[in-house]
């Protein structure tokens, strides 16, 4: 392109490029590098808080500590490695992104933001990944919490008559007898009225009682106070294992609960900390910022 200009006038002339036109606003390289960055931190960060103990696998795992501070103290940790290890990708990848020819002040800000939120989206993107694939330790760790005390409690209160004909107990009634039946039938007889007290609230009828206390009574030789004694204390001790582990599943559950709160509060809050981190980085990049006290050549 020409232009006609007085004598002694100098005229810069600066056509856009085919390739500045068709250059892409987003920078994937920085941004793989900010994800990179991210993970690696946050996956030492949090092996380290789990190897002293701040996770949520236990909050019992230190013997004489109690168990609301060490969950506190593990939800700090990883409120504060999630933010801290987004805030350095979204720096990283601020600090590197190549700035366009075309961009503001103000639109290079924006950009370098939306490079630390698509840090953030793509580091979120493979720790979810990594928890389903049974990787990511805090993920399957709540995971497997869950499943192990709702696993218990099912066990107890509803699994325990899983794989038996529902109407076992009520045809065992039909054909009880006065005179002693066979041990292993009699076990396999107090298992199923113990599977069917655990369906409802816990309790054994009495004539259950009275019947169990017979069969004990005519299969082990004791006498008939000993073998009732001796039901009310198995049926104590069910009853006692049957709300630890009711109890167990709802600590399970709320922890479950509060974990996956935690989780949306502090991503949230690390987004807008990589979008600022990215902001800064850029920043920096444009002054060409140097840490000389930090890094230096040696």
């Amino acid at each position: 392109m020409s232009m006609d200009t007085s004598p002694g006038v100098a005229v810069v002339d600066k056509e856009v490029t085919r390739d500045q036109a068709e250059h892409s606003y987003v920078d994937w390289p920085a941004i793989f590098a900010g994800i990179v960055l991210a993970s690696a931190i946050s996956l030492v960060l949090i092996s380290f808080g789990s190897a002293i103990g701040l996770n949520f696998i236990d909050f019992n795992a230190r013997e004489g500590a109690p168990a609301i501070l060490i969950g506190i103290g593990a939800a700090s940790w990883f409120l504060w490695v999630q933010i801290s290890s987004f805030m350095a990708g979204g720096y990283l990848t601020g600090r590197m992104r190549a700035r366009n020819f075309d961009a503001t002040e103000d639109e290079s800000d924006m950009r370098d933001g939306a490079h630390g939120l698509l840090v953030w989206g793509g580091a979120m993107i493979i720790g979810a990944i990594l928890a389903v694939g049974g990787i990511g330790a805090l993920g399957s760790a709540v995971g497997t919490t869950i499943a192990t005390a709702t696993t218990a409690a099912s066990n107890v209160s509803e699994g325990a008559a899983d794989g038996l004909d529902p109407n076992a107990y009520f045809i065992d009634t039909l054909f009880r007898a006065d005179t002693p039946v066979d041990p292993g039938v009699a076990r396999d007889e107090a298992g199923r009225i113990f599977a069917q007290a655990a369906l409802g609230d816990g309790t054994v009828p009495a004539e259950d009682r009275t019947y169990l206390a017979n069969v004990v009574a005519a299969n082990t030789g004791l006498p008939p106070a000993e073998a009732e004694a001796r039901v009310d204390s198995v049926i104590a001790n069910v009853e006692a294992a049957r709300q630890d582990a009711v109890e167990a599943a709802r600590i399970a559950r709320n922890t479950a609960i509060l974990a996956a709160f935690l989780l949306a509060a502090s991503s949230l809050v690390a987004a807008i900390g990589a979008y600022w981190a990215a902001q800064k980085g850029g920043n920096h990049r444009d002054n060409n910022t140097v840490f000389a006290d930090v890094f230096r050549r040696f």
